[in-house]
């Protein structure tokens, strides 16, 4: 485990065509768990693209969806998907077609655990990944916007 800062906990891990990603949240599950259901909120926090910016729209049930498409270096990422189980605060769990179109099929799981005094740890587990340089660039991709769910919730404590 690697420590970016005294207040969050970094860890990572990838496994064959999956990756793990736990964060710790100075927020509590309720707060995390609707931050990513919350439109405004995902536009806010998940802009894994250094200058770029996010918009979303979101049906937050299951058989719900979402579509987020994320803007920078002059390209346009769409992203949509289903939600597949929703446990407020505990669990989110939803499909995630990265370029909007019905390619490819993986499934994304947010855990969410309260560690008490508004704090929460996050592990986000992406499976069914179609190949190792989809790990690799999802790893980075979840990496750089969870580091930015991190300092979003710094910002409003």
């Amino acid at each position: 485990m690697r420590w970016s800062s005294s207040w969050c906990a970094r860890r990572e891990s990838r496994m064959s065509n999956e990756l793990s990603i736990t964060r710790v949240l100075s927020a509590t599950p309720e707060e995390a768990y609707d931050a990513w259901l919350d439109p405004r909120s995902l536009m806010e926090w998940m802009v894994p693209i250094p200058g770029g910016r996010t918009e979303a729209q979101t049906d937050p049930r299951v058989g719900g969806g979402f579509l987020i498409v994320m803007y920078g270096n002059g390209t346009t990422y769409p992203t949509r998907g289903e939600y597949l189980r929703l446990e407020r605060p505990r669990l989110l769990e939803f499909s995630w077609y990265p370029d909007g179109k019905d390619t490819h099929k993986s499934i994304v799981t947010v855990e969410l655990a309260a560690l008490g005094a508004e704090r929460t740890t996050l592990t986000l587990r992406h499976r069914l990944l179609p190949d190792a340089d989809s790990v690799r660039g999802h790893q980075e991709g979840w990496g750089r916007g969870l580091d930015s769910l991190v300092s979003w919730f710094s910002r409003k404590h």
